[in-house]
C-alpha cells in the first residue's frame, strides 16, 4: 500500500510547466505478475529490459527533444543518531536549502547552476557535501553509476545498459494501472539484481511504462563491493519522473540517502545525509546555445548572489517533516528488498578487530569504590553475523580487575529477529533504576568534592541471553545467569570532604532471570512522542531466598502552545526479602531534586518530572568554523514528585519516612542546548540543589 501511494503521488502532482496526470481523474489498480514474479530472467521481462535500455538511448538522442530547461528546488540535511540502537529519531545538526538551474541539451550535454542557497547550524559541526549533492541525476543516472564524486560508488554499471543486460537478472513485480479520460497508462516493476553479487553492482527496482519502456521510477542501492568508502552503512537513491508535455519522462522528485557509523570505539554513532529535490517549471526545445554547458556541469553562482534568493518562510518551517523523522519508507523498502535479493554479508560492513567502549568514561572514571579506573576493551567480529568482545577495568584504589566476556550469534539479516549471546563477567552493578549524573561530571564531583552518584555492588556471573527481535515497536531481550553478589567497601579518597558509605548489599548466590523491554522514540497518543524500557527481573537463590522486581521509566514530549512539554516517568516494585541491592531508590537530580542521593528507599517507588521548556534570549558566541551558537537559550521551569511506598532503611545511609516529597526547579540550557544548568527545592524537609551538567542526550556519550 505505501508503494501504491508513493507511485501515485509520483505520478499525479501537478506543477507549473509540466503536463502531469490529474489526481482526480485518475484510477489505480495494482495486481502483481503472479505466474511471472520472481521468475528471474524471463523471456517477457528480459524483453521489456531490453527496450528499456533501447529507450534510454533513444531519449539521449531522441529528435523530438532537442533541450530544456528546469528548476529544481530541494534540500541537503545533515542529522546524527547515538546510543545503543540508536533507539531516538535522528537529530538535524545542519540543513541547506538550495535552488539549481538546469539546463539539458541532446545528446548528452548537461549543466545546473547553483543559484539560491541558505542553512541553519543546529548543533556544533563541520559539515561539507561532495559537489555532486548539489545537483540532481540527470536520465536515470549514465551507463556508469558514479556517486559522492565518485567517492562513495564509481563505476557500477547501469542495470539499463548494454553491460547491464549482462551483469543483472531481472523479474517482475508489481503492475500499476494508471486511467485517464483519454489513455490508459500501465506501469510494470522490474526488479534487478546482481548475477555475481560478490562485484559492485546495483540493487533495486524499476518502474517502466509498459507501452513505451520509459522510466518512470527507480529505486536502488548498492552491493558492499560497490560502495568505496567503508564508513557507509546505508546508500539508498529514489528516482521519480514526470510526464511533461504528454510525452518526455523527466526528472520530477529524486531522494537521497547515505548513513554513515562510526568505525572507532563500541558507542554507536551515525551520520545522515539526506537530499530531498522537487523538479519542475520545464520549457522544452529552446534552441539552447553549446556555450551554454563550458566548463563543469555543477558550478555555483557567488555567495552575495546565493544569499539573496528569494527563499519564502523561514528554513526549518520548509524541511519535509519526514525528513526530520524517521527513515523514508522507500529507503527501508529497497534496503529490505535488497537484503532478500543477495546475501546480506555482501551488503554488511567488513569484519575485523576494534577499539571497543559504550562511552568516554569507560577509558576513565572515578568513584568511591575504585578511586581512579582505567579501562579498555575490543571487539572482533568473526563474520557478519558471530563477534566476540572483552571490556576490561582496573581501579587504583579497590586494585581488582573487572570484566565482561561475551561471543554473540544473529542473524544474517539486520531486520530478522533473534541473536544469541553468551558471556561471563565480574563487574559493579549499579542498584539505581536510571542514571543521576552523566559520568563525567560524576567522576569530577567525586574526585574533588566526594559526591558520587553511582550506587555499585559486585556481581559475578556467567550466562546466555538472547535478542527476542521487535514486536509491535517494542524490542524484547531476555537473559538467564548463574551469580553471585556482594557488598563492596569505599576505598577511595577525594580532594575535598567524605563519601558516604555504599549500601550493604546482601551476598546471594543462585539463578537471576530477566525480561526487558524497550520502546525507542516514537509517536505516541495525543501527539506526544513517547519511548520507554521495562524489566521484570526474578531470582532463585541458594538459602531459599527467592525475590521479584519490576521497573520501567517513561520520557514524552509534545509541541505545545510556544514551547514543548517534557515528562519523565519512573516506576519500580520489589517482592520477596527487603534485599537493600534490589530496593527502589530515589533521590538526586534525576529522581529526586532537592533531596539526597538516594536518600528515599522501599519497596515500591514512583517518580514524575514535568517539565514545560520554552525558548528565551541569550547572547551567540563565536566558536570558530562551526558558526556561533544560536542566540537564544532554553528556559525550563519544572515541578517533580517521589512517592516511597513501603519503606525500608538502609543500615548508614537511608530512613526517611514514606509518601510524596516534592520540589520545585528551574533549567537553563545553553550552547546548543549542549550544557544544562540546573537550581531546585526539595519541599519536604529538603535543601537546595545546584547541579551543572551536559545535556542527557550526552551521557550515553560521556
Amino acid at each position: 500500500m505505501n508503494l501504491l501511494r508513493s507511485s501515485l503521488r509520483v505520478l499525479t502532482r501537478r506543477r507549473p510547466g509540466m503536463a502531469l496526470l490529474a489526481l482526480g481523474a485518475a484510477t489505480l489498480f495494482c495486481a502483481p505478475h503472479s505466474a511471472l514474479a520472481q521468475q528471474w530472467d524471463g523471456k517477457a521481462v528480459r524483453a521489456l529490459a531490453e527496450r528499456a535500455t533501447a529507450r534510454r538511448g533513444e531519449q539521449i538522442a531522441d529528435t523530438l527533444l532537442h533541450d530544456y530547461t528546469a528548476t529544481a528546488r530541494g534540500f541537503l540535511t545533515f542529522l546524527a543518531q547515538v546510543g545503543e540502537g540508536f533507539p531516538d529519531p535522528p537529530r538535524i545538526v545542519k540543513a541547506d536549502q538550495l535552488a539549481v538551474s538546469l539546463y539539458w541539451r541532446a545528446p548528452d550535454l548537461s549543466k545546473q547552476v547553483l543559484v539560491g542557497r541558505r542553512d541553519t547550524l543546529l548543533l556544533p559541526a563541520d559539515v561539507g557535501y561532495y559537489r555532486d549533492r548539489y545537483g540532481i541525476i540527470q536520465n536515470n543516472f549514465p551507463d556508469r553509476i558514479r556517486m559522492g564524486d565518485g567517492n562513495d560508488v564509481r563505476d557500477v554499471p547501469h542495470p539499463l545498459s548494454a553491460a547491464g543486460l549482462r551483469e543483472y537478472q531481472f523479474a517482475f513485480g508489481d503492475s500499476l494501472r494508471i486511467r485517464l479520460p483519454d489513455r490508459v497508462i500501465e506501469v510494470d516493476e522490474v526488479r534487478f539484481r546482481p548475477r555475481d553479487a560478490t562485484q559492485p553492482r546495483a540493487v533495486g527496482s524499476l518502474y517502466l511504462d509498459r507501452e513505451t519502456a520509459a522510466v518512470v521510477r527507480m529505486a536502488l542501492t548498492f552491493t558492499r563491493a560497490a560502495i568505496l568508502d567503508r564508513r557507509i552503512e546505508t546508500l539508498a537513491v529514489t528516482l521519480e519522473n514526470g510526464l511533461v508535455e504528454g510525452r518526455f519522462w523527466l526528472p520530477r522528485r529524486q531522494e537521497l540517502e547515505v548513513a554513515r557509523t562510526s568505525t572507532w570505539l563500541d558507542f554507536p554513532a551515525r551520520g545522515i545525509i539526506r537530499g530531498r529535490w522537487e523538479v519542475g517549471d520545464y520549457k522544452v526545445n529552446q534552441s539552447l546555445p553549446v556555450s551554454i554547458f563550458a566548463g563543469s556541469e555543477i558550478v555555483s553562482e557567488p555567495p552575495q548572489a546565493l544569499a539573496s534568493y528569494p527563499f519564502e518562510g523561514a528554513l526549518l518551517d520548509q524541511v519535509p517533516s519526514d525528513v526530520v523523522a524517521v527513515t523514508d519508507a522507500d529507503v527501508a523498502r529497497v534496503r529490505a528488498q535488497a537484503e532478500s535479493l543477495v546475501r546480506q554479508q555482501l551488503l554488511n560492513r567488513a569484519t575485523g578487530a576494534s577499539l571497543s567502549a559504550r562511552r568516554f568514561s569507560d577509558f576513565l572514571r572515578v568513584n568511591r569504590v575504585e578511586g581512579l579506573a582505567f579501562g579498555a576493551g575490543t571487539r572482533w567480529s568473526a563474520t557478519p553475523t558471530v563477534s566476540a568482545k572483552l571490556n576490561l577495568r582496573y581501579g587504583v584504589d579497590d586494585a581488582r580487575l573487572k570484566g565482561r566476556l561475551s561471543v554473540t550469534r544473529s542473524r544474517g539479516l539486520p531486520s530478522s529477529p533473534g541473536s544469541l549471546t553468551l558471556f561471563v563477567a565480574r563487574e559493579y552493578r549499579d542498584a539505581g533504576d536510571e542514571m543521576e549524573t552523566s559520568l563525567v561530571r560524576n567522576s569530577l564531583a567525586a574526585q574533588e568534592f566526594g559526591s558520587d552518584y553511582t550506587e555499585p555492588y559486585e556481581a559475578r556471573a556467567a550466562g546466555v541471553g538472547a535478542g527476542l527481535g521487535e514486536w509491535a515497536g517494542v524490542r524484547l531481550r531476555t537473559e538467564v545467569a548463574w551469580e553471585d553478589q556482594r557488598a563492596v567497601a569505599v576505598h577511595a579518597t577525594p580532594s575535598s570532604g567524605r563519601f558516604e558509605p555504599t549500601i550493604p548489599a546482601s551476598s546471594l548466590t543462585g539463578a537471576r532471570m530477566a525480561l526487558m523491554a524497550e520502546r525507542p522514540l516514537d509517536d505516541g497518543p495525543l501527539g506526544t512522542r513517547l519511548r520507554w524500557q521495562a524489566e521484570l527481573r526474578g531470582g532463585l537463590w541458594e538459602g531459599g531466598t527467592r525475590t521479584l522486581r519490576a521497573s520501567a521509566t517513561a520520557d514524552a514530549d509534545r509541541a505545545l502552545g510556544g514551547g514543548r512539554l517534557v515528562l519523565r516517568s519512573s516506576a519500580a516494585f520489589l517482592a520477596g526479602p527487603a534485599v537493600p541491592q534490589q530496593l527502589a531508590y530515589l533521590g538526586g537530580p534525576s529522581s529526586g531534586p532537592g533531596y539526597g542521593y538516594h536518600a528515599l528507599a522501599g519497596r515500591v517507588a514512583v517518580s514524575q518530572r514535568v517539565e514545560w521548556q520554552m525558548a528565551a534570549p541569550f547572547f551567540g558566541i563565536p566558536v570558530g568554523r562551526f558558526g556561533r551558537t544560536p542566540a537564544t537559550m532554553t528556559l525550563a521551569p519544572y515541578m517533580h514528585v517521589s512517592a516511597i511506598g513501603a519503606p525500608e532503611p538502609v543500615a548508614g545511609r537511608v530512613d526517611r519516612p514514606g509518601g510524596l516529597y516534592p520540589a520545585a526547579g528551574l533549567g537553563g540550557l545553553f550552547f546548543f542546548d549542549l550544557l544544562r544548568v540546573d537550581v531546585a527545592r526539595g519541599l519536604r524537609d529538603g535543601r537546595w540543589m545546584l547541579g551543572v551538567d551536559v545535556s542527557r542526550t550526552l551521557w550515553g556519550i560521556f
